[in-house]
């Protein structure tokens, strides 16, 4: 096959890439230019060439828009994305704190990219700075890699856990020892990503920060799943969820303001079931892990907020509101 040939295979294919790349609605390409991109691939292309190979891309589904005129103009403008979803992609890596400042920067130039060059330059332009605290633990990636692969496999895997000390140094638990966990699923939660876990020696879930484990490997060892009698389902497990932490699960009732229904809805969803009582007063219930992190969503609403029962729960509360107050006596 001489060169000739092999461009006339290939130059479809390269005018659908730079078409898809460089284009929109808003910014067509001429012939001229496109001929000169095609040059800077070492692909030589005549104007009735580039016009039967866009007619042969449209006949063959691969939609490419033209403006008629003494230039004919070209664009592709059907993506995958729409400007305010990627918009939404980008904000969102940003705002995770999981995700550290280099990948953030990598990621969202990616993200980009899917709206075109034209337009990824705009929305990159117009990006809000988050004002959140990244990771530094660049490893991430390939832990989440062999995370997601040994939970598709159902296999166990082994790492490292660590916390950071005054000087922001990683200090691990255990004494350095390895962590040897079922895997289960991922869960993102306040910013952070967790690794939710089922225990077989406590029959019980737990959950791991990913940015904080490290050497994370899967091992050859058939993962243990969750019994059927311990009614684990991810999904409301991860409403019943306050910043992961662990907890026993339980019904609890609630008296708040009117005024924090917003706040209900903002943690419950709009399925929180709510009565309207009094004046100013609604009530409510909700299945949530009874924990410290609870008591101090409660607290937060001080005097515009109840805990009508259980017993045992607003015995408990009563005890956490006394020790903070124990505190400062």
């Amino acid at each position: 096959m001489n060169n000739a040939e092999k461009y006339n295979r290939i130059r479809p294919l390269k005018i659908w890439e730079i078409l898809q790349r460089e284009t929109d609605g808003d910014h067509p390409m001429g012939t001229e230019e496109l001929r000169s991109k095609l040059a800077e691939c070492g692909i030589q292309a005549h104007r009735t060439t580039i016009y039967e190979n866009i007619k042969l891309l449209n006949d063959w589904g691969y939609e490419v828009m033209v403006h008629r005129g003494r230039s004919n103009q070209y664009y592709v403008e059907d993506r995958q994305f729409s400007s305010p979803e990627i918009h939404i992609l980008m904000d969102a890596v940003q705002a995770a704190s999981f995700i550290t400042r280099k990948k953030t920067a990598e990621l969202v130039d990616k993200i980009a990219n899917l709206a075109g060059s034209q337009k990824g330059l705009v929305l990159k332009k117009n990006i809000v700075q988050f004002n959140t605290t990244k990771s530094t633990n660049e490893s991430i990636y390939y832990s989440v890699n062999e995370i997601v692969t040994a939970i598709n496999n159902r296999q166990k895997i082994i790492f490292l856990y660590f916390d950071y000390n005054e000087k922001h140094e990683r200090v691990y638990r255990r004494n350095g020892h390895h962590y040897v966990v079922s895997p289960v699923a991922t869960v993102f939660a306040d910013g952070h990503y967790y690794l939710v876990i089922y225990d077989n020696r406590y029959n019980k879930i737990s959950h791991y920060r990913i940015d904080r484990m490290d050497k994370v490997e899967i091992i050859d060892e058939q993962a243990d799943m969750p019994p059927e009698e311990l009614g684990f389902d991810i999904a409301t497990h991860k409403k019943q969820l306050f910043g992961m932490f662990s907890g026993e699960a339980k019904t609890v009732h609630l008296e708040m303001s009117r005024y924090l229904m917003d706040a209900v809805f903002d943690l419950f969803g709009e399925r929180a079931e709510i009565t309207l009582y009094g004046e100013d007063k609604m009530r409510f219930s909700a299945e949530v892990q009874v924990s410290d992190l609870f008591f101090g969503w409660c607290s937060s609403f001080g005097q515009n907020l109840t805990i009508l029962g259980p017993e045992d729960i607003k015995e408990r509360y009563t005890a956490y509101l006394d020790s903070l107050k124990g505190q400062y006596q």
